[in-house]
């Protein structure tokens, strides 16, 4: 803790030197956020950190993977892996294991994508992210809305609203490996009643060998307007069938031409369909006052071979889901306004994992059924916050959550550390717990709070500082308690539990505007495999960072913007990690994956006759690959060119050109089993888009 301290007088200081020597006015127009209170503000009105990715931005990238979007976005890192997965950093390294994902909130329109305690690592391929209105991300800890699953940051994609009036779209686009995608969206509004439907369809023939995907997003939303009450409903689909290419191993491989397009895991695939609908109902009963109202439904499905695992076992998982959203807001004069709230949600999951080769290099790897359960769970919270400004310049808010998370877990298989016929695996003929363990039927409970406290002074009209204290959690998944291994009958978890501290300053001034954000962040109770694979919690981790955000429109045509993070994730104590001796110390050293540097850079021209032009720059620091920081990948720098030109009221014709410079780099690195292993970047790639708009 004393290390955070001094990192965080070091960072604050740095804040305050940089907005000393600040004037000016920004004639800017500012996006409106919903992601932190369930209630459109601007984000420099808030004291939390929020970025909102808008639509001439998601328009401009036209992204095959939501990792392009998220690059502008400073302290979050979207790890692609191959096809549509990825792995999630924010103000964080970036996570791998069952629970990883239970660090962040993953949302549409508010509403979590998953169940509580029941998330999983690439869900943002569920979410037509290219049709979206923006895509808003708060870094560090959610706010009282959020609750459990918003320890690190939140990720929340804003569907488009029905156009004012009638509308059609459709957009055709082509590029390298046999790609094609589809996108069309139909939009009307008669009187009170609006509603826009939304189809991307994509193939993609894949990079590397064996590999590529078909890809199907659909979305209906529909809008009612009452007068004092509304109603906006969305009903999303997504359907993805994957071949997915396994990592490359060797030390440097992603450098090899011969090798970067090699896929060890031909036999690998990823299938999963998801389905959600919810509602929000708003009712305005009387001046300041107001009810709302989301209803959701879910459901989801998922088959993949686990390719990554010795034996290549098979998963098949899924869960049906339903729950409410509530808040009720109180405005009394213009220096005070209050909310609270109650939400609520039910799961049925299940779980099935089969292996349907015997494998015998690693002993203690059975043939057949692993797993066979299912989890009912069940979630409720209550909230408040309220928001006071005793003067002109100064703005406060502070809120509190209370969170109850029940899981009643089912075993349909037989108990224990053996295979599914009740039988011990073998070493040398002598009898050992088999790999794969199933606790009995049982039933675990987490009573969890979270608070914050947050400052927002308003220096001079258009510079503010900003503070904001925060304390997060997230209760162990459903993977985490019930998939043991290595004979660990019970898994007793404590919820990970985060401390953070931030400091911000925002400027803005006739032709550009900056926001620069200094945080500390000590987690406790942090769930880690040990050295006996055996799931515990216990352990401590740091993380302390300065982000920045500047916009420069340097003249009438040219414009510069630029996001970048210098940050530290490492370990506050010695957890004994699974392959690690007892004895090694890693109290200090970086965590796995976390590179202490990212940045991107945008120059953008924009001339009618010749269209928009964006030339990108993209940084990705060095970063170590184990806890001892023995191994490391060196860092890549790649560039972006994009093009749009509208060549008539109704058509426009647009190109982007990535990795500009034909860079061999790894999307992620990473080491195991004693080897280097790398999802390899993309080479240079063109993709052309034909678009036409009609009103």
């Amino acid at each position: 803790m004393r290390y955070v301290y001094f990192r965080v007088r070091y960072l604050s200081a740095a804040v305050m030197f940089i907005a000393a020597d600040s004037s000016g006015a920004s004639t800017g127009i500012e996006s409106v956020t919903v992601s932190a209170t369930r209630s459109p503000q601007r984000p420099s009105e808030l004291s939390s950190s929020v970025t909102v990715v808008d639509r001439r931005a998601i328009e401009t990238v036209a992204p095959v993977h939501i990792a392009e979007i998220l690059a502008r976005v400073p302290g979050t890192w979207i790890s692609r892996g191959n096809g549509q997965e990825h792995l999630t950093a924010i103000r964080s390294p970036v996570f791998t294991g069952a629970g990883s994902c239970g660090s962040f909130y993953m949302a549409e329109d508010g509403v979590p994508l998953r169940p509580s305690g029941f998330c999983n690592v690439n869900e943002l391929f569920e979410v037509d992210a290219t049709q979206a209105q923006q895509v808003d991300v708060l870094r560090g800890p959610g706010t009282v809305v959020h609750g459990g699953n918003a320890l690190h940051g939140v990720i929340n994609v804003i569907n488009r609203a029905p156009a004012l009036s009638s509308e059609a779209e459709l957009a055709l686009e082509a590029g390298p490996h046999d790609y094609l995608r589809l996108r069309g969206s139909i939009s009307d509004r008669v009187e009170t009643h609006a509603w826009r439907v939304n189809l991307t369809s994509a193939h993609d023939g894949g990079y590397k060998d064996d590999s590529g995907y078909e890809d199907y997003r659909f979305g209906w939303r529909d809008d009612v307007d009452g007068g004092d009450w509304q109603f906006a409903s969305m009903l999303s689909l997504a359907k993805l069938q994957q071949e997915t290419a396994g990592f490359i191993e060797g030390e440097d491989s992603y450098r090899n031409a011969s090798s970067r397009r090699d896929n060890p895991n031909p036999e690998a695939f990823r299938d999963n369909t998801a389905a959600r609908w919810h509602g929000r109902w708003s009712y305005n009963y009387a001046e300041g006052r107001h009810w709302v109202v989301t209803p959701f439904v879910r459901y989801q499905e998922m088959r993949f071979l686990q390719h990554f695992l010795p034996g290549a076992p098979l998963e098949e998982n899924g869960a049906t889901s339903a729950g409410w959203q509530s808040v009720h807001y109180w405005e009394g004069d213009s220096s005070w306004s209050t909310m609270a709230g109650w939400d609520g949600e039910w799961v049925d999951g299940y779980l099935r994992e089969f292996q349907p080769q015997p494998y015998l290099a690693i002993a203690g790897l059975p043939q057949g059924w692993h797993y066979d359960y299912a989890v009912t769970g069940y979630n409720t919270a209550v909230f408040a916050s309220t928001s006071w400004q005793p003067s002109q310049a100064l703005h406060l808010d502070a809120g509190l959550r209370g969170e109850h998370q029940l899981y009643q877990y089912d075993n349909q298989m037989i108990s224990g550390a053996t295979d599914a016929h009740g039988n011990s695996c073998l070493r040398n003929g002598v009898e050992i717990p088999c790999r794969y363990s199933r606790p009995s039927d049982r039933d675990d409970s987490f009573n969890n709070a979270s608070a914050d406290f947050g400052a927002l002074w308003q220096i001079a009209p258009h510079h503010a500082f900003s503070g904001r204290i925060a304390r997060a959690f997230r209760a162990p998944q459903a993977s985490e308690l019930y998939r043991l291994q290595a004979g660990q009958i019970v898994a007793d978890l404590d919820s990970e539990r985060a401390d953070s501290l931030e400091f911000g300053w925002r400027g803005q001034w006739e032709t550009w505007q900056a926001q620069l954000t200094a945080y500390a962040m000590q987690k406790e109770n942090v769930i880690f495999q040990d050295s006996q694979r055996r799931n515990i919690s216990g352990a401590e981790t740091e993380h302390t960072g300065l982000e920045y955000s500047l916009e420069w429109q340097w003249a009438s045509h040219w414009r510069v913007e630029m996001d970048g993070t210098l940050a530290r994730h490492c370990y506050g104590d010695n957890p004994a990690l699974s392959g690690l001796a007892a004895s090694v110390q890693i109290e200090g050293n970086d965590m796995v994956t976390a590179p202490r540097t990212l940045a991107s850079t945008r120059l953008v021209w924009l001339r009618p006759q010749w269209g928009s032009w964006e030339l990108e720059w993209l940084h990705m620091g060095s970063y170590y690959l184990d806890s001892t920081n023995q191994h490391s990948y060196p860092g890549h720098e790649l560039l972006n060119l994009r093009w749009r030109w509208q060549y008539s009221k109704s058509m426009h014709i647009a190109a982007r050109l990535l990795n500009v410079t034909d860079r061999n780099y790894a999307e992620r690195a990473d080491y195991a089993f004693g080897n280097y292993r790398y999802f390899v970047g993309e080479p240079r790639s063109l993709y052309v888009e034909l678009a036409w708009k009609f009103n």
